[in-house]
């Protein structure tokens, strides 16, 4: 990076505004990172154009979305180890040239194989930006101002899988499908060719960190395991899976991600792990982990039910149904850094406890939904779920990674990005199992009845999400906590100095 600490640790006599050239680079990452995001939900709605265009049957073109998920919760848990051992920049123009490369591919794939292997790709570049983004920003932005920050980083992470069908939508209307690759390409070139220039030093010191390919094998199986095995789930409740029963993989994905923790809390002892475990430790980082899983297993839920909802019930187009939520995904975004700048006056728990309560509202007027309910009512209950949760991401993102020691904070972000793949995929089986399983069609078809009590369900998990904010941090917003994480700071520099010396005796 242009500029920073090389520890991360705030100098309380440190300016309180980030310099020019800071800025410049937080702001690069945050467009890179939205674009990528991006395309984690752009394919959904294109896949009716791809199973005729490609022919290929539904359960196969899934895998575009599928596998760039999968490869996202494969590559995520490495990224700690990879924002230890490399610069920022080398990190950065990877992620960035695998992604675009993964672009140009599927922007030219002549057949469904070649598009598959683009997307895999592109999410292999896409896995590493987000993490980057938030240690990146934990390392320069000071604690009382980080708020925020983290709002703008909202944007990436929760509204641009939003607005992803949004802009799919507007492109199939008057382009084909290669044109969501083509339209992305020159934007991901030019961020390259900006990243390369401005990004001359690293922001965070690197260490020659050990890469045990056991735990890279475990942690492999273990989270595509997951991913894969509960969305699977979902898809065998429409019955459209194919191949495995669901619970396989699922068995499988626990019982080696069960080895891998058990690995790396040993290795941990010795600074060695792949995805070092400790910030688990920490009270407040856990309890908003907790709320943030619940938070995204209701947006990804909305974002497979609404859809469904507004084509299958209502019989409105793709090109509406984009139309429809685009207001809540840029509510949003318009309120992430708001919340931000809230969240470093009033802390965590004034935000979150008001946003999980219009969450479950809004999840519960959604359940009341009808086959002739109006757009306008359908448009305005999204906005509000969209903005309770812009209530809740920000301040419990910040005050999670916030808590810990600078030398946890890239291994805080890998744990904190990969829990959202798993909640989002965990989020889309409970939902359309329920819908499938509540429907009143005998072949388990799409109908209101499955999808109110779909919604039903989402409700009643906000309703623990309501609980559970009651215990999230102290208010008085980030200056009160900016003595704890100096403090944290110098805990953790005694232990890495530990640490090292241990190692040079060995």
């Amino acid at each position: 990076m242009t500029t920073g600490p090389s520890t991360g640790t705030h100098d309380p006599a440190a300016p309180a505004r980030p310099n020019a050239s800071d800025s410049l680079v937080i702001w690069l990452l945050v467009g890179s990172a939205f674009v990528m995001i991006l395309n984690e939900t752009i394919m959904s709605v294109a896949l009716p154009a791809l199973i005729v265009d490609l022919q290929v049957s539904p359960s196969t073109a899934q895998w575009l979305t599928s596998g760039f998920l999968l490869t996202m919760a494969v590559v995520i848990p490495i990224t700690g180890f990879l924002l230890q051992r490399f610069p920022a920049r080398a990190v950065y123009i990877a992620s960035m040239t695998l992604f675009s490369l993964g672009t140009l591919l599927a922007a030219l794939a002549p057949g469904f194989a070649v598009l598959l292997v683009a997307r895999v790709i592109q999410a292999s570049g896409t896995a590493v930006m987000v993490p980057l983004l938030m240690t990146t920003v934990l390392n320069l932005i000071p604690a009382e101002r980080r708020g925020q920050t983290m709002g703008t980083i909202s944007i990436v992470i929760a509204v641009a899988p939003a607005i992803g069908p949004t802009i799919s939508g507007l492109i199939l209307s008057s382009l084909g499908w290669r044109w969501m690759f083509w339209i992305v390409l020159p934007i991901a070139l030019v961020a390259l060719a900006c990243g390369a220039t401005w990004l001359r030093v690293a922001a965070t010191e690197t260490r020659r960190v050990p890469l045990d390919v056991a735990s890279v094998i475990l942690s492999a199986v273990g989270f595509a395991g997951l991913v894969y095995g509960l969305s699977s789930l979902g898809e065998a409740a429409r019955g459209a899976s194919e191949g495995l029963p669901p619970w396989v993989p699922v068995v499988v994905g626990a019982v080696a991600l069960t080895v891998f923790v058990l690995r790396q809390i040993r290795l941990q002892r010795r600074d060695a792990a792949l995805l070092d475990l400790r910030p688990f430790t920490h009270r407040t980082y856990t309890l908003s982990l907790v709320l943030v899983a619940l938070g995204f297993t209701s947006l990804f839920g909305g974002l497979i039910l609404l859809p469904l909802y507004l084509q299958d019930v209502l019989g409105r187009t793709a090109f509406v149904t984009g139309l429809v939520v685009l207001p809540g995904g840029l509510a949003m975004g318009l309120l992430g850094p708001i919340v931000g700048r809230a969240y470093d006056r009033l802390g965590a728990r004034r935000l979150v406890v008001p946003g999980s309560i219009t969450l479950c509202a809004s999840l519960w007027m959604f359940a009341t939904l009808g086959e002739t309910s109006p757009l306008w009512e359908i448009v305005a209950i999204h906005v509000v779920l969209m903005a309770s949760l812009a209530l809740m991401f920000t301040p419990l993102m910040t005050d999670a990674l916030g808590s810990l020691p600078p030398n946890l904070y890239s291994h805080g972000s890998a744990i904190l990005t990969t829990l959202q793949q798993v909640a989002g995929a965990a989020g889309t089986a409970l939902f359309i199992t329920v819908m499938t399983l509540a429907s009143a069609r005998p072949d388990g078809g799409i109908d209101i009845t499955g999808l109110r009590a779909a919604f039903t369900c989402a409700a009643v998990v906000s309703v623990v999400v309501v609980l559970v904010a009651f215990f999230t941090g102290r208010p008085g917003g980030a200056k009160a906590a900016a003595g704890d994480t100096a403090a944290a700071g110098d805990t953790a520099a005694t232990e890495t100095t530990a640490a090292d010396e241990k190692a040079e005796r060995s």
